[in-house]
């Protein structure tokens, strides 16, 4: 009787973490701009779509294609804006609603396989794991391509257990919804997890019976195959950058020059392990701890049936065994194994209970969330977004009949929240300045600006100032 309710008090604190974090993460969609260099870059190229109609190609700024990912993030931001209107909670929004349905995925796996109390423990360590909290709720291709990769694995399980064609289907929806999200990579992930469970015990022998191969493969072709189809016919040159280029050059060649979206990420080969232990606070220390208890009481090779445990490690770490070697790499990587993670954790905490209090740090992530959503929102921290200085921008009488023109450095949130109207010079600001046309605002990062360089009071009026920056109207010389 006594066990029952504690399980019971668990089960009923990881509802309420499931749904309290969902909350919390609900609530600060709106509390903070849209930040650089990822979000605001995401959210302008969605804002494009919105605006110019084109559904096929995102666009890195008006007629520059972007090849660097696929749509399905643009898609989900661009819908957001249609239903709600430009904003950062429309933006957001709808990649919150697809780390629901990871969340989602991730209770029925351990609901079908084990329990209804492992389930929403699992679900709940998920939810509050730093990454999955964070990029759940961010413009971000992550969560897409989570949720594709977790659809597969779920579905490839089932098919396999229960021999189930609905979920052997819906293996290969998974792998269409990955390539929508972040392409061949999906195919990568999934496909080290599968062969590295399927090669022990001789599971392979049941590879070409576990799943409708057919059927499925059709399936897959008429999801994923048309936009690939589409964007290379309206931008060609796509397909020869996004398949040679992003995902073989950017990941074997060190500091790959030929990225036409921004500078490599040139990390320490290995540093994804690293990342994923701190994309996984506050649990991972938990998953090592339980870890080491087994090995301790000599209990390192226990198995559950079916190879379920075996399966979840397979799944997990597959961005590690991928990313080892690249350099370029970031810490939302690792995000396609979480939901294993906490399968994991779940799923050992059944085997050999760890104290109940253990699971109150779970909480630590959501509170912590929206403390920084406020210190993002009243720009206490070290990043600074554009909107409040571009919200002075737009109150100006002068808006209207002049220009507005960032001198050697333009944020992507200065094109998020000027709705595309920020142009960028490159050149210094006194060759700007005499080659001057028409009445112009012009904005400049105070660090950027020369050596005992006066504005020209005559000519130039400060109107507004950030932390970083200074907005400048000047009228025309001439």
């Amino acid at each position: 009787m006594n066990k029952n309710k504690q399980a019971l008090t668990l089960t009923q604190y990881a509802m309420i973490l499931v749904f309290g974090s969902i909350i919390v993460r609900l609530i600060t969609l709106g509390l903070y701009p849209l930040m650089d260099t990822t979000e605001a870059r995401y959210g302008e190229m969605a804002r494009l779509m919105f605006e110019t109609g084109d559904w096929i190609t995102p666009m890195f700024d008006y007629n520059v294609p972007f090849w660097g990912k696929p749509p399905l993030f643009t898609w989900l931001s661009a819908a957001g804006f249609e239903l709600l209107g430009v904003n950062e909670f429309a933006a957001r929004l709808p990649h919150l609603l697809v780390g629901c349905i990871v969340l989602a995925l991730t209770w029925v796996l351990a609901a079908k396989e084990r329990t209804k109390q492992e389930a929403w423990l699992a679900t709940a360590i998920v939810a509050s794991t730093t990454a999955f909290i964070v990029i759940s709720g961010a413009v971000m291709t992550d969560t897409a391509l989570t949720l594709g990769v977790t659809l597969s694995m779920v579905s490839f399980w089932l098919s396999w257990q229960k021999k189930s064609a609905i979920w052997g289907y819906l293996f290969f929806v998974g792998l269409s919804i990955g390539m929508l999200a972040k392409g061949p990579l999906t195919l990568v992930l999934v496909g080290i997890s599968l062969v590295a469970w399927l090669s022990q015990e001789q599971r392979w022998k049941r590879t070409l019976t576990c799943l409708p191969w057919k059927g499925g493969i059709a399936l897959f072709i008429a999801i994923s195959l048309p936009w690939y189809l589409l964007a290379e016919w309206k931008t060609p040159g796509f397909l020869n950058y996004f398949i040679i280029g992003e995902h073989i050059k950017r990941f074997v060649v060190s500091g790959w020059e030929g990225d036409l979206y921004g500078s490599a990420h040139d990390e320490v080969r290995g540093m994804i392990w690293i990342f994923w232990f701190l994309a996984a606070l506050p649990w991972a220390p938990v998953l090592m701890y339980q870890v080491g208890r087994f090995f301790k009481k000599g209990e390192e090779g226990i198995q559950t049936s079916g190879g379920y445990m075996g399966y979840l490690w397979c799944w997990m770490l597959s961005p590690m065994i991928l990313f080892t070697m690249a350099g370029n790499i970031l810490p939302s990587y690792v995000m396609p194994g979480l939901p294993a993670l906490g399968l994991l954790i779940a799923g050992y905490h059944s085997q050999h209970r760890l104290p109940e209090k253990v699971f109150k740090i779970g909480l630590i992530t959501p509170v912590l969330l929206f403390i920084v959503a406020l210190l993002l929102q009243f720009n206490l921290t070290g990043k600074e977004a554009e909107k409040g200085l571009l919200a002075e921008w737009q109150q100006q009488v002068e808006k209207e009949n002049s220009e507005l023109v960032y001198i050697q450095k333009r944020p992507f949130s200065a094109q998020f929240y000027s709705e595309g109207e920020a142009e960028f010079n490159a050149m210094p600001l006194a060759e700007v300045l005499k080659n001057q046309t028409k009445t112009t605002f012009y904005v400049i990062e105070k660090s950027r600006l020369p050596k005992g360089f006066l504005w020209d009071k005559n000519r130039c009026e400060l109107r507004a100032e950030s932390k970083r920056r200074q907005l400048v109207l000047c009228q025309n010389s001439g």
